[in-house]
């Protein structure tokens, strides 16, 4: 169906593309009422039989349909209304109808050209001119169907009614003050399923520079432990996509300590005898890779290289693994390229590690992880412009009680500390800011240092501009007690001995940053507490997320709070990239807009 040109222009190229650019705001009734109904809105023929002007005007009409007289009753009137209402015009006009004493009236009437339809109204924004009402009269279900042959008839049926309304949706829509039901669902679908053609129009398939298919099962036998079934279908898939003359790009999304590092390993080890490298965020967890690689990929060379360590000979290892430095190498001869908490680094930097092993139009195969669950209703979306592998269960299940606190908690928090320390077990404090805020109704990091140094021994203290803050963080988790830090370590160091940490101004932070400063304790089945630090103890967000342990809940319960980001330019930050759908409660319609796409090849 031909879309008139100067449609076209507003960047209008389907019939989806003009629901989405006008939907329309409101609709004007001008066909003509059937009965007379006080209090309600009216739209009358009258016969204009006299007009009169005393403080308010009045038009004394016949009403030919209800063979009775009607009286116009006009407040604020304008010389150019005795004109209007001249004896003997035909007019049609709408207003609020009422009855006094058997008499009645219409208020403040406005003069409609009768055409007998219910006409949708459209925000001109950019589109004065238009004839978007002609065009949105060709928004016929005969039309739609030829042209989303894919799309479940209840929307394209609603989509007709939206643009060509009968009565009925017209009462329903003015009683709903707005969208309602399949009509609603009808926008949400073709909002949903619109972003996810462009999403699909972004994926880009190169060659791969060789398929990986190294034999796994002889290693994975050696393991002192059995994976977790998530960990199995993960590698599976994981070993699917690299045995092909396509280059990968498959992202494995893990809850915290899922066991994501052996899902590593095995990916290195499908591709021997090629190389492969990984990037990961930060000095002390690259450290922390490699000392586990020495103990599960032992017969294969692995090398180290940050920021404060070089380990091995990178140019002809099997494994390396680095931080951003390996951005500043010459590197080449890798064809597995890795990205650990890959959130963590801007688009720049992992299209600059990918870009490093292309040659000519063949790419590395490319891996990137991440232990920041996404609810189903993303994985969804983003499946179209990559390939998803979920890791669901726990090596061992997590024993961690989470509790809001206050003030008045405090005298209990001291002692639970003082038990833990007894134990031998270490602490972590966050605190919301480094220096002290006026904006702030919270102790920041320097005003409580000095409390907790004076009260208590083996005291550390680091935050996110700390130079040091690698070596702290590695002397803590060796000698330390309390640690007080900011959410620099929300992701990094394994804290064997960490027990207990305490969140300061925990409703300042989203929910899913919470949940990965939670997932530093209780990482080898230790007892682990989460208390979380507030003013507003009734804080319904930080309760519901006391009672769950599931980050893939959480996630889906931060959206609800947040809704989500633009996906299209890849930044998953709070707000609302859409005006119909809301990413934690329209998982089903997601679902048949996915299913849909796919039909549609």
């Amino acid at each position: 169906m031909e879309i008139p040109e100067n449609i076209q222009k507003l960047g209008v190229v389907s019939l989806f593309d003009f629901v989405l650019k006008f939907p329309p705001k409101d609709y004007q009734n001008t066909c003509l009422s059937k009965t007379l109904e006080p209090e309600t809105e009216s739209i009358l023929e009258v016969i204009v039989q006299s007009y009169s002007h005393y403080k308010v005007a009045k038009t004394l009409c016949y009403a030919p349909l209800f063979d009775c007289v009607i009286t116009l009753v006009i407040f604020n009137a304008k010389p150019y209304h005795k004109g209007v209402f001249k004896a003997g015009e035909t007019l049609i006009v709408s207003g609020k109808l009422q009855k006094h004493y058997g008499d009645y009236h219409l208020l403040q009437p406005k003069i409609l050209k009768q055409t007998g339809k219910i006409l949708p109204q459209f925000s001109l924004k950019g589109a004065k001119g238009l004839q978007l009402q002609e065009f949105s009269n060709t928004l016929k279900f005969e039309i739609l169907t030829k042209i989303y042959p894919n799309v479940p008839e209840k929307f394209l049926k609603a989509l007709e009614v939206i643009y060509n309304p009968d009565e009925n949706f017209y009462k329903a829509f003015k009683h709903n003050k707005g969208w309602f039901g399949v009509y609603l669902e009808a926008l949400k679908f073709v909002e949903i399923y619109e972003y996810m053609r462009k999403l699909q129009s972004k994926k880009i398939v190169f060659s791969s520079l060789t398929p990986l298919k190294g034999e796994i099962e002889s290693w994975i036998a050696t393991l002192p432990f059995v994976l977790t079934q998530g960990q199995k279908k993960a590698i599976s898939e994981i070993k699917a996509s690299l045995n092909s003359d396509k280059s990968a790009r498959r992202v494995i999304v893990g809850d915290v300590g899922c066991g994501k590092t052996m899902v590593i390993f095995a990916s290195v080890m499908i591709a021997l005898p090629y190389r492969s490298v990984l990037m990961v965020p930060t000095s002390i967890l690259a450290k922390q890779i490699y000392q586990e690689s020495q103990k599960y990929l032992s017969n294969i060379k692995v090398a180290l290289l940050s920021q404060t360590e070089k380990i091995g000979q990178w140019e002809d290892c099997d494994f390396l693994i680095g931080t951003h430095a390996l951005l500043f190498q010459n590197l080449s001869g890798f064809s597995l390229v890795m990205i650990d908490e890959q959130h963590r680094f801007g688009t720049s930097q992992r299209n600059a590690l990918e870009k490093m092993f292309k040659e000519g139009e063949r790419r590395a195969h490319i891996l990137q992880f991440s232990a920041t669950p996404i609810p189903r209703t993303l994985a969804m979306i983003e499946s179209n412009y990559l390939d998803f592998s979920f890791i669901l269960d726990l090596p061992f299940p997590k024993d961690i009680t989470s509790k809001v606190i206050g003030k008045q908690d405090f005298k209990y928090l001291l002692e639970h500390i003082r038990s833990e320390i007894a134990k031998e077990n270490q602490v972590i404090i966050v605190y919301p800011l480094v220096e002290q805020s006026e904006s702030m109704d919270y102790l920041s990091l320097k005003e409580g240092e000095s409390y907790w140094q004076k009260h208590f021994e083996g005291v550390y203290v680091t935050h996110g501009k700390d130079k040091e803050k690698e070596v702290i963080l590695e002397e803590f988790r060796e000698k330390g007690r309390i640690l007080l830090a900011t959410t620099v370590i929300e992701v990094g160091i394994s804290l064997p001995k960490l027990s207990t940490i305490i969140i300061v101004g925990a409703e300042r932070l989203g929910l899913a940053t919470l949940h990965q400063l939670r997932g530093r304790v209780s990482r080898n089945g230790l007892k682990g507490y989460c208390f979380l630090y507030t003013n507003t103890p009734q804080n319904e967000r930080l309760g519901r997320f006391c009672r769950t342990l599931n980050g893939f809940e959480i996630a889906k319960m931060d959206l609800e709070y947040r809704n989500s980001g633009d996906l299209l330019s890849g930044q998953q930050q709070s707000g609302k990239p859409f005006e119909f759908v809301h990413l934690a409660y329209d998982a089903p319609i997601i679902a048949l807009a996915k299913e849909a796409l796919i039909n549609k090849g």
